[in-house]
């Protein structure tokens, strides 16, 4: 039985979401996932993949741009995005020791989609991989991550809803002290004449501590004290933002940064230990890669000084996202130390301390 999202819950989130609220919003996105789980080996992981869009034929650059907050993490590519503003092929979040056999998978997985071209040309795969530890509720050094999990995921890939919680690469995960994982929010943007665009988000939440936990303006984790795990942040957050808006390479490293802000909207300072890794791509303006391309080309993209909405759209779906995969999550126990239980949200308890807080809709 899949479990109410945060604004089926009353939590009242601002802004206009899309169609499904997720990432998948944004036309030609599609989301798919490898999720493993056996809890006699101590297994909870997976993968989690991204397609920002059906490329036939050849891959296609995506334009994008990213921001660090805090380092302490990885996400492969993004020297060439800093660079040339852009990357090929998909996104894919894994746990941090299987991030080589997800990067191998895609690769793969990219020749298999693409095999005229990497016959034909001189070209290189280097798709965007990222991570974050689940080495408390998963055997990490077990390695349980394959290359084919990578391809399986891909494969799933799939439009309309988005599954959130324990699954994919945030199945090991913990968010707040409590189980956290994947979650994903939209928002639509309008600049009137036409001009509509989506703004989506999916994070996969594995950050905080429960005395940071703000939900709404509300400080939840001063009042939901049960059930926590440890003193110290020792956790990451990678955010993938995506949006259908021409948008400069700039103006995407912008849009990017804006995911600091939607986290720090749940509470987070961005701790020493965490990583927080953000990329923001866009799927308009679509063109042949550089080593065919002409000479000179041609790109719409949004004036830079009419991105507000678009920031704030980010900002939006970023903090709601990390809700949705906090209130999605389910219970299950840890790995390192044994014996212990990461507990899901009590959503019933939630909703009481919002009601305290006249903080939650009255139809909920």
């Amino acid at each position: 039985m899949t479990k109410p999202r945060a604004r089926d819950l009353g939590l009242p989130f601002p802004g206009e979401t899309g169609a499904w609220n997720a990432i998948t919003d944004v036309p030609g996105v599609k989301v798919g996932y490898t999720t493993l789980t056996d809890d006699a080996k101590n297994m909870r992981t997976g993968v989690t993949a991204i397609i920002p869009r059906d490329d036939e034929g050849e891959p296609r650059p995506i334009w994008a741009g990213h921001y660090s907050l805090n380092g302490n993490g990885e996400m492969t590519g993004t020297h060439w995005i800093d660079d040339a503003g852009y990357f090929i092929g998909p996104v894919c979040i894994t746990n941090t020791h299987g991030i080589g056999m997800v990067h191998h998978g895609a690769t793969r997985w990219m020749m298999q989609r693409w095999p005229e071209w990497y016959a034909s040309e001189h070209s290189w795969a280097m798709p965007v991989v990222a991570e974050t530890y689940d080495g408390v509720l998963n055997d990490i050094n077990a390695q349980y991550v394959t290359d084919q999990d990578a391809i399986d995921a891909l494969n799933a890939a799939q439009s309309g809803p988005v599954a959130e919680g324990n699954v994919g690469g945030g199945n090991g995960m913990i968010c707040y002290e409590f189980k956290g994982g994947t979650g994903s929010a939209s928002r639509k943007v309008s600049y009137g004449g036409g001009n509509d665009f989506t703004v989506g988000a999916l994070v996969q939440a594995n950050h905080g501590i429960r005395p940071w936990l703000t939900i709404c303006g509300v400080p939840v984790g001063e009042h939901l004290k049960d059930d926590r795990l440890r003193a110290q942040e020792m956790g990451s957050i990678i955010v993938i933002l995506g949006t259908d808006a021409p948008l400069s390479r700039t103006s995407l490293r912008q849009l990017a940064k804006r995911a600091a802000i939607g986290i720090g909207r749940s509470g987070t300072p961005g701790g020493n230990s965490s990583g927080d890794i953000f990329l923001a791509f866009s799927t308009a303006n679509v063109q042949d890669q550089p080593e065919t391309a002409p000479l000179l080309i041609e790109r719409s993209e949004l004036n830079i000084d009419r991105l507000d909405p678009l920031y704030l759209a980010a900002v939006q779906a970023v903090d709601e996202a990390v809700i949705n995969a906090l209130v999605a999550a389910e219970t299950c126990p840890t790995f390192k130390p044994p014996g212990l239980t990461c507990a899901a949200i009590d959503t019933d308890a939630l909703k009481a301390v919002m009601q305290q807080y006249g903080r939650l809709n009255p139809t909920a």
